[in-house]
């Protein structure tokens, strides 16, 4: 492996702490995956994009990555609670399906959004309905410990009990006395002995349309138990890294740590990392507040607070500029500014691909050669001081006037040496694609038409007919794309 010295902020212990693979060079990942039940949304990408950047970094450093993301179809109840209709239920009532073909459709959705997004597939992904043996031994488990309980055909985690020995609210800061405070029990009428309690296992009434044998009859599994029957079947009891947006904090992933540590006396993770919110002109991004933008709407600008249309890579670019750890706020503003960025990058991309070393009797520039190497390191630094890529591109783009005064000859390949010169390319590379995971977005005819128009271009160039070269300029302009007159070609870039 690699060395390096990675820090990951753990919000378990709210600090930034050394990264220890548990057995190195394995790695595990949990990451919770979405409930399938709409498109992909905007609020969907940032989770799926942030620990691609996890996974792809620590492969990067030679880790072994097992990375696991489920598939959530049953069981997620409205508004997160432990009553009420299944997500997915309600969407096939509505729609006159069988809940499994909603389940399909959004799966395969998600699957088309992620692929567009450029992310690795998880290595495996579980489904929460191929899951309900796993579910059901684990519920038998937390029966045994004495930590849950049975009410009508419905089985309760008992928190308070759980919270004599462990304390419950670790992960996200809550008192359990201010939890029991502040809830309140409509008329008595729940079943559950306290109101923190949650649901493992519930009764299904005879109109439920997803429902399965249990010890405790006919009914179906409790959200956050999924999660936990489906990490720990994969990666153990105890494994390396569980991530997942800031709003599955409390009470999911609380309730997974109660979950984990019923059954096995130990924390199922070591380290529990969240991305933030996404607010859309400083406001919380939600369906309510019809501000809701599917990411199908903004590849193709079909929305009403949309100026434009947003490529799939820009989508990309916009997420990775901000720490995952901090909020992003969507306008058209910050979007236009990622595709400038993006295609500055690109257009680097591409250069660099293209350059090669030549000697020539320019001596070798000491400074030159420091102002790569820090480059390097500090992009290095910035991705080793818990994912920072918004500093890392930072130091990408310092990279990129080396590469592109390289390009236009103010310098040459030789001022770097050989050595450093190759490591200025193949850093700039590796960490566009390999490590942020941005590609080029063309059609398999792009370039060959662009080499068409440039053949013609400069054909009308040297016959001196101007009004063609400007209707050519034009024309390509239009398309996105800018003719670049060098000293020695002809040659064409993005539009930034």
């Amino acid at each position: 492996m690699k060395s390096h010295n990675l820090k990951l902020y753990n919000t378990l212990s709210r600090k930034k702490e050394n990264f220890q693979a548990i057995n190195p060079p394995f790695v595990g990942l949990y990451v919770c995956g979405p409930t399938v039940y709409g498109d992909a949304h905007l609020g969907h990408a940032r989770p799926a994009i942030t620990f691609d950047t996890v996974n792809r970094y620590l492969t990067h450093l030679d880790y072994r990555v097992r990375y696991v993301r489920n598939i959530t179809d049953v069981g997620h109840l409205q508004g997160d609670a432990d009553e009420g209709e299944d997500k997915i239920a309600k969407k096939a009532k509505l729609e006159k399906l069988e809940p499994m073909e909603i389940a399909q459709q959004y799966t395969d959705s998600y699957h088309r959004d992620m692929a567009l997004l450029n992310t690795w597939k998880p290595n495996i992904e579980p489904r929460a309905t191929g899951h309900i043996p796993e579910q059901i031994a684990l519920v038998e488990a937390i029966l045994k410990e004495g930590l849950a309980y049975e009410v009508n055909g419905s089985v309760y985690f008992d928190t308070l009990k759980y919270n004599e020995k462990t304390p419950y609210g670790r992960l996200s800061g809550r008192v359990i006395e201010e939890l029991m405070s502040g809830s309140r029990d409509l008329d008595g009428q729940s079943e559950k002995r306290n109101p923190v309690d949650f649901a493992l296992w519930k009764n299904a009434a005879p109109e439920h349309l997803m429902k399965w044998e249990s010890p405790w009859g006919i009914g179906f599994p409790g959200w956050h138990l999924e999660c936990t029957a489906m990490s720990s079947k994969y990666l153990g009891n105890h494994f390396d890294i569980h991530g997942g947006g800031m709003d599955l904090m409390f009470p999911h992933h609380e309730c997974e740590i109660a979950q984990g540590n019923a059954c096995n006396h130990q924390d199922p993770v070591n380290y529990w990392m969240h991305n933030n919110m996404i607010t859309i002109n400083g406001q919380k991004m939600g369906k309510s507040l019809g501000n809701f933008i599917t990411l199908q709407e903004l590849f193709k600008g079909e929305h009403k607070l949309l100026e434009q249309a947003y490529s799939p890579m820009t989508i990309r670019y916009f997420i990775l500029t901000a720490h995952y750890r901090s909020t992003l706020d969507f306008s058209n503003d910050a979007l236009k500014a990622a595709q400038k960025g993006y295609k500055k990058l690109i257009n680097g991309l591409r250069i660099a691909k293209m350059l090669e070393y030549q000697t020539s009797d320019v001596p070798v520039d000491e400074k030159q050669i420091e102002q790569i190497e820090n480059s390097i390191t500090n992009a290095y630094r910035a991705m080793d001081d818990d994912f920072n890529t918004a500093q890392a591109i930072g130091h990408l783009f310092n990279l990129l006037k080396k590469i592109n005064s390289i390009y236009t000859g103010q310098l040459k390949p030789a001022v770097f040496g050989e050595e450093v010169f190759s490591k200025l390319i193949s850093t700039f590379i590796t960490f566009v694609e390999d490590i942020l995971g941005l590609t080029e977005e063309k059609s398999d005819t792009q370039n060959k038409m662009i080499n068409l128009l440039l053949t013609l271009y400069s054909e009308a160039k040297t016959a001196r007919d101007y009004a063609k070269v400007d209707e050519i300029r034009a024309g390509l302009k239009d398309l996105g794309f800018v003719v670049k007159d060098m000293k020695d070609k002809i040659d064409w870039a993005y539009e930034e």
